[in-house]
């Protein structure tokens, strides 16, 4: 899932929304979104603070999104943590359907590209299983 959104999200890896956006890493996370969703729910925030222990930085939404630019592995974390936010199961490596649905609800893309998917998610799979 995480790779799939990766290439959904940030396809060229700059990790910072091109040209002037407010989303940050691989995973383009936003300061008042993502980053504090998972900092602060009851699911993910023990697990948040953890991670953001190990990596040194304040678990703080601005430290956190400043930091996912230059940090990968707390970009993934945070990801992680994001989806296990949700209540439903992560999807099946054959359902691509189940990945979008899953995507949307977590990830809320202001601008979706449905039609992207299926291959983002088929080639993601592909590399995982290999």
């Amino acid at each position: 899932m995480l790779l799939a959104i990766t290439q959904q999200e940030d396809p060229e890896q700059r990790r910072r929304q091109w040209p002037t956006g407010p989303a940050r890493g691989l995973l383009q996370f936003e300061q008042g979104g993502g980053v504090r969703g998972v900092l602060n729910h009851p699911s993910s925030r023990d697990h948040a603070r953890r991670v953001c222990a190990a990596r040194g930085v304040e678990p703080e939404p601005a430290a956190v999104w400043a930091a996912l630019e230059r940090d990968d592995v707390l970009a993934f974390a945070f990801g992680r943590l994001l989806l296990w936010t949700d209540p439903k199961p992560l999807p099946g490596e054959h359902d691509a359907a189940g990945g979008w649905a899953l995507y949307e609800r977590t990830w809320r893309p202001g601008k979706p590209h449905p039609e992207r998917w299926p291959a983002r998610f088929a080639a993601a799979v592909r590399e995982v299983m290999r």
